[in-house]
């Protein structure tokens, strides 16, 4: 389980950085809070950071629930892959927006299996008593 605990916590790291990204980025093109617009690079930027937010929402509770109904090695493996593509997407939204799919679908991908297999281990404890 430590290895579940440490792909969770470098999601949340992930994130860290990629809100210290934007926070930069708004001092480099002079976005003042509360403002999210303004100039290309930044707005990417912040979507790339709340987009995130928006996927821990769905990956951490799933990869942690999965954990404890099937074997915690296999849902450290999506995690990693979850990592893999978030890093994937901030690279690809930053250079180019349009070439982000590749990225969402390696995070959201994992994200919708761990939430399938929480699911699935919750029930089929439900049925087992």
């Amino acid at each position: 389980m430590a290895w579940v605990d440490i792909v969770g916590m470098l999601a949340v790291a992930q994130l860290f950085v990629f809100g210290t990204m934007v926070a930069l980025a708004r001092g480099k093109y002079g976005i003042a809070a509360p403002a999210t617009t303004g100039n290309p690079i930044f707005e990417r930027l912040y979507r790339v950071q709340m987009n995130t937010v928006e996927c821990l929402l769905v990956f951490l509770p799933a990869l942690w629930l999965a954990a404890k109904y099937w074997p915690p090695a296999y849902a450290a493996i999506l995690g990693v892959v979850y990592l893999v593509g978030r890093t994937i997407y901030y690279f690809s939204y930053i250079s180019d927006p349009g070439k982000r799919s590749a990225g969402f679908a390696l995070s959201m991908g994992p994200a919708a299996l761990l939430v399938l297999a929480a699911l699935l281990g919750a029930f089929r404890a439900l049925i087992r008593g």
